[in-house]
Parts: structure tokens; C-alpha cells; sequence
């Protein structure tokens, strides 16, 4: 059976590590806007180019948040092993595009998505941030695990 040794502890890292990168994007979007005035999304079709120029920053922030707060995941849950990392990365992943998909997606708000827009017109972005946030849990391990 595959597990998560400490359920509270992954989902705090994980909540932590999902609403960091989030403010990130809409940080960097206020910036785009506010600091170099490109266009918002009532000045055009879609998001906005002041969003629009963050897209190729979404997978590097992932990849330098995710995988911090799983190493402090399995560091803190003692339960460095490969088994733990797999079952953090199918847990994280897959709760991300559950989260992604009601929170960007269903639930109707300024910022929401169509779903061609989400899944199509991000592309390929929102496949890297998907893989990266899978892999993160991995690559974290093999931190741990290669300078022991």
C-alpha cells in the first residue's frame, strides 16, 4: 500500500509551496503591468500581455519552489526513501490538477480560465509545471539520497 508518512506535514508543505508559486505569477503579472505598463485583460482578448509574459516564468518557479518543500517533507517526515517520494509525487501531482482545475477552471472569478485556455493555449507551459511538480518529490529524494 502506498502511503504518505505524515499526511499534515505534506499537505502544509504542499499548500506552502502551491500558494508561493501562485503569488509569484500574480506578483510577477502586477509587476508586468503596474512597473513596464503592458496590456491588462480588459485591454484585449484573454489574460493581458502583462500576464501573457509570465507564462515561461510559471515552470521555473515551480521548479525552484516545489522541490525545496519537498525536501522538507521527507527530511522532516523522516521517511527519506523512495517509496515516500513516489507516493508524495502521485499525492502532489494529482492534487494539483484536481486544485488547478476547480480553482482555475470551474470557479467562476476575474482571473478564471476557459478550458481551452487552460489546457491548450498553456501549453506548453502547463505540462512542465504538471511534470515538475511530479518530479519534485524525486528530485528531492535524490537530493537527500546523493549527498548523504
Amino acid at each position: 500500500m502506498i502511503f504518505v508518512a505524515r499526511i499534515g506535514l505534506s499537505m502544509g508543505c504542499y499548500w506552502a509551496a502551491y500558494g508561493i508559486v501562485t503569488l509569484l505569477g500574480i506578483l510577477h503579472t502586477c509587476y508586468n503591468i503596474l512597473a513596464l505598463g503592458m496590456g491588462t485583460m480588459k485591454e484585449g482578448p484573454g489574460m493581458g500581455e502583462g500576464y501573457e509574459r509570465t507564462k515561461p516564468w510559471h515552470p521555473l518557479y515551480n521548479l525552484l519552489i516545489f522541490p525545496f518543500f519537498a525536501w522538507l517533507y521527507l527530511r522532516g517526515a523522516g521517511a527519506v526513501s523512495w517509496r515516500e517520494a513516489a507516493a508524495t509525487a502521485l499525492l502532489w501531482g494529482t492534487l494539483t490538477v484536481v486544485v488547478d482545475l476547480v480553482g482555475w477552471v470551474l470557479i467562476k472569478h476575474p482571473w478564471s480560465l476557459t478550458p481551452r485556455a487552460f489546457y491548450l493555449d498553456y501549453q506548453p507551459w502547463i505540462t512542465l509545471i504538471y511534470i515538475t511538480i511530479y518530479a519534485s518529490p524525486l528530485l528531492a529524494f535524490g537530493w537527500i539520497y546523493f549527498t548523504r
